[in-house]
């Protein structure tokens, strides 16, 4: 780090963060950043790019210490709150001051926070995009912003945020770099590159919707009917194969919902991650996977991004995504940073085209699992039992009703 033009301290920092060699996506576009220039990073997840842009924002944030010197765009809250944690643990030796601006938090105490003037903002574009809108006080906190980072820049740039942009950039001075990072390269990514000419330093460790070489990826067919059976069989031997926790995901909140309360009732510790829950259970049931009490996070695609949780060992995909590149996002929450990872996806029959799709792009056949007799009787009947009380506890806890409270509210 030391060869990057940072400041003692910033070398410092990375020390005593056991920071020790600076990954490529650092090396390359730490200088160019410092240096003033436009940056489009593309490289695989878990390569570090959230340093590459918090090391030099707040390199040149101590130079000259003022709010609001940086805004972060990311597509979920939770990849925000762990972004804030990033930049805190960065700046650890000064005071930075850091505010995280998202959905399913009071708006007024959001404001109060903003008109402060904290160095660093992290946000959601729905709720920046409202703030600024409806907030006459907002939009001149800033007024001399001088970093404007798109994290996630594929998601963000998508066209269901065209009109949260629009806004961001109305705010947001035209004197200013403009700092994007991804995993992928999309059609959008690639017209800005166009567009830019010149102007941007494009850096791609990028060769197409890769996976990571220390990843083992195999699949299952399974009957639809029996796949929490399969489920329950993978989870309850984590122990014995050496995996410290697993993400399970699948595509929608109900069914996250149900699998929870169904793993509870075969005395596995989950947690749950999906939309239809309030923001401070969303972070607490992120916080206690992140600290083992569960082992095992149940989660929809709103943890597919950006999450970096070392203990992760284990990707299931009970649901194979519709799109090929969720599935690289989703399988890069394990085997990051060098580390070994396993990744699981479950095949009914009406799934062979996607998994035929997901080999295609990654360009790698995934290693068939096969089992001759899959799960004893008595691992059924549990599973048979479990399912009648998880269906009784939905019922009990109303979800059917926040649901579509939820699609009245929208």
């Amino acid at each position: 780090f030391s060869d990057l033009n940072l400041s003692d301290w910033s070398v410092q920092t990375c020390k005593e963060l056991c920071m020790k060699h600076p990954t490529p996506v650092q090396i390359h576009c730490i200088p160019q950043i410092l240096a003033g220039k436009d940056v489009l990073g593309l490289a695989e997840t878990g390569s570090g790019k959230t340093a590459a842009f918090a090391l030099p924002i707040l390199n040149q944030l101590a130079k000259d210490p003022y709010g609001v010197f940086a805004l972060v765009v990311t597509p979920t809250r939770e990849l925000a709150y762990q972004i804030a944690d990033q930049f805190r643990a960065l700046g650890s030796s000064f005071r930075l001051r850091c505010e995280v601006v998202v959905g399913g938090v009071d708006m007024i105490t959001q404001a109060r926070a903003l008109v402060l003037r904290p160095h660093i903002v992290i946000a959601t574009p729905g709720r920046i995009k409202v703030l600024l809108e409806d907030s006459k006080d907002i939009p001149a906190v800033f007024s001399k912003t001088k970093y404007l980072v798109l994290d996630e820049a594929d998601r963000v740039l998508d066209v269901g945020f065209e009109e949260e942009l629009k806004v961001i950039f109305k705010w947001i001075p035209k004197e200013r770099q403009t700092l994007l990072f991804s995993a992928t390269m999309t059609s959008n990514l690639q017209s800005l590159l166009e567009l830019s000419k010149n102007k941007v330093y494009f850096y791609k460790a990028y060769q197409g919707f890769k996976t990571v070489e220390s990843l083992r990826q195999q699949y299952v067919s399974v009957p639809t009917k029996d796949k929490d059976v399969y489920l329950f069989h993978f989870v309850s031997k984590m122990e014995e194969r050496g995996i410290r926790s697993a993400i399970v995901f699948v595509s929608t909140c109900r069914n996250c919902h149900f699998l929870s309360l169904l793993l509870e009732e075969l005395e596995q510790r989950v947690a749950a991650l999906h939309s239809h829950k309030s923001q401070s259970l969303r972070l607490a049931a992120l916080n206690r996977f992140r600290s083992g009490q569960a082992s095992i996070l149940l989660a929809t695609d709103v943890a597919s991004r950006g999450l970096d949780i070392p203990t992760v060992d284990l990707v299931i995909n009970y649901d194979i995504p519709r799109y090929a590149r969720d599935y690289v996002h989703r399988v890069g929450r394990t085997g990051r940073a060098g580390r070994d990872g396993l990744a699981v996806s479950f095949v009914t029959p009406n799934d062979i085209h996607l998994l035929h799709e997901v080999e295609a792009v990654i360009e790698k056949k995934l290693d068939q699992i096969k089992y001759e007799r899959f799960g004893e009787r008595e691992d059924v009947k549990k599973v048979f039992d479990a399912r009648a009380v998880a269906r009784m506890k939905m019922l009990d806890d109303g979800f059917e009703e926040k649901v579509q409270a939820r699609k009245d509210q929208k």
